[in-house]
């Protein structure tokens, strides 16, 4: 993802602790209030603060607001501060005022503090506890901080080439991580390790390789020919090329004596902002390797339904038309070990590079790069109108024509740019979330694993969340924090070229309801978290409609 970058605070303080304590705490704040205070009726904005209720600790925290978001995707500002008094009256009362009740009123507050009065509240709302939340709260924020002290300024290992270097740089550039999750950058694994590996710190790293006897393999797809381009070992007699995250074989040493380890070996690969997905400049591959460490909410490791449903999927997608101006980076072959247990542990899938979607004179980064600070550009509204034109009718017809549904939010889309800028093409990648809506795929299609089956009210969900909430309020929220006053006319735009999808499309009910303004589904990452629970099992809230009807 899982996902988008977080702004960096406006007017940030000199030292990297409190920058990363301020963005930890505005992610916090954000998502305590649209996951748990909105919906149960405990936040209210008042001259320019978003003031939180905690109602079972009888406080309030207040935060400051610069940009008020239709889907509650707030900008905020300034130190998170803590009251006395779970009511607008309370904190109202004589006996504060002789402290101020605006946006400088009570105690100020850091983000574990926050985390710790969050976790008391939400310990008492749900029944439940989680004794590791203030923690991973807490760890987040030292990532943050160790990244801005040790980020290099500029790429070490440049490779000359001025698309990949800026694409890479895109990729490594998500400082802050998700804006609407609570541990944006925990992990597990060892320190060491990550540090090694983390693509904020611009890392480059070199594949681990295993030699594997051939009758060991599974496999699909022409895997030793893309392989073949990341100047690899040789293999010994009998057996066959694995390569392997590098972090991995520390984390799950090889179990069967069979296997033998190579070490590392090959051209240089970048860590995309994923982690575990490596980019080789040189070859123009990705490999998405599994990776035994629990990143934001879950364990990335490949399962052996992924492996198999990555090339069946790009098999099934070269018999889809794709929309004008949409591409894929498809994902053609895999190699794991048969075994139970290192299946798992080693599956690798090779993904197709970048440059078949860049033309001469343009430039291709990661969307959620672009979302991830104020995004400036000469004319935003014609900008996005380009942008909302590529993307919003290629993923409806995707997904309400052939029954595809794109996991299309801002992580997993590249935007290719012109000269001046601006973008001429969409690349959708990892079809790890891609999904067939059973409603509207009426064949099964042929050695397509079960797994990446949607019901119509889960691709629904899907699409809503991930085009309209995750990615177009995020690049909307950038655009509006680079020229602020716009946001509603961004989402006039917006509505303008759904009605011309849904009329296009046949006019379909679910698309209906989103013009009618009805309320959107938004991934509750702090609950979820809270919870415990694997990114499957994700509870949602719901969002304001940012249409609300005709216009």
């Amino acid at each position: 993802m899982s996902c988008p970058a977080a702004p960096a605070p406006t007017r940030p303080p000199a030292r990297p602790s409190e920058t990363a304590d301020l963005a930890s705490a505005h992610a916090l704040f954000g998502c305590y209030l649209r996951e748990v205070a909105a919906p149960d009726g405990d936040v209210e904005m008042v001259g320019g603060t978003a003031r939180v209720r905690l109602r079972h600790l009888d406080r309030t925290v207040l935060c400051r607001v610069t940009r008020i978001s239709p889907i509650l995707a707030h900008r905020y500002t300034g130190q998170v501060r803590c009251l006395p008094g779970s009511t607008i009256a309370d904190v109202d009362r004589p006996a504060d005022r002789g402290h101020g009740v605006g946006p400088d009123a009570g105690h100020t507050v850091d983000a574990v503090v926050l985390a710790e009065l969050f976790a008391a509240e939400l310990a008492t709302r749900t029944g439940t506890r989680n004794d590791e939340f203030v923690g991973q709260v807490a760890a987040s924020r030292g990532a943050i901080d160790l990244v801005l002290r040790e980020r290099p300024a500029r790429d070490p290992a440049p490779t000359g080439d001025p698309v990949t270097d800026a694409y890479v740089a895109s990729e490594q550039s998500l400082v802050y991580g998700h804006p609407h999750h609570p541990s944006p950058k925990w992990h597990g694994g060892d320190p060491v390790g990550w540090r090694r590996h983390a693509p904020e710190l611009r890392t480059s790293v070199r594949l681990s390789w295993l030699a594997v006897p051939a009758e060991l393999l599974a496999e699909d797809g022409p895997f030793d020919d893309l392989v073949a381009e990341l100047d690899p070992p040789a293999a010994p007699t009998g057996h066959r090329l694995l390569p392997v995250h590098p972090w991995q074989l520390s984390l799950v040493p090889p179990a069967d004596r069979r296997l033998r380890v190579l070490g590392p070996a090959g051209a240089p690969l970048r860590p995309t902002a994923s982690v575990r997905t490596l980019y080789a400049p040189a070859a123009d591959l990705f490999l998405k390797a599994s990776l035994h460490v629990r990143i934001t909410n879950c364990l990335r490791k490949n399962a052996r339904y992924e492996l198999t449903g990555a090339v069946a999927l790009t098999r099934h997608l070269s018999t889809v038309a794709l929309p004008p101006g949409v591409g894929v980076l498809t994902e053609p072959a895999y190699r794991t070990v048969d075994l139970a247990g290192l299946d798992e542990a080693y599956g690798t899938i090779v993904r197709t590079g970048i440059r078949a979607h860049v033309r001469p004179g343009e430039s291709v980064v990661l969307a959620a790069a672009l979302a991830a600070a104020p995004l400036t550009v000469a004319d935003p509204v014609g900008w996005w109108r380009s942008y909302v034109r590529l993307l919003v009718p290629a993923v409806l017809r995707l997904w309400l024509a052939h029954g595809v549904v794109p996991e299309a939010h801002l992580q997993n889309v590249l935007v290719v740019r012109d000269a001046a800028g601006r973008p001429v093409r969409l690349v959708l990648r990892d079809l790890e979330g891609l999904k067939l809506d059973t409603g509207r795929v009426p064949t099964w299609p042929v050695g397509l694993p079960r797994e990446v089956a949607y019901s119509p009210a889960q691709a629904y969900r899907r699409i809503a969340y991930c085009l309209f909430v995750n990615h177009l309020g995020g690049l909307a929220g950038a655009l509006a924090d680079g020229r602020p006053g716009i946001e509603a006319e961004l989402w006039n735009v917006a509505h303008a070229v759904v009605e011309a999808s849904h009329a296009d499309l046949g006019g379909p009910p679910e698309l209906a309801a989103l013009l009618a303004g009805a309320p959107l589904p938004a991934k509750a990452n702090l609950l979820v978290r809270w919870q415990r629970a694997a990114d499957r099992n994700a509870p949602y809230v719901t969002v304001p409609g940012p249409f609300g009807g005709a216009r």
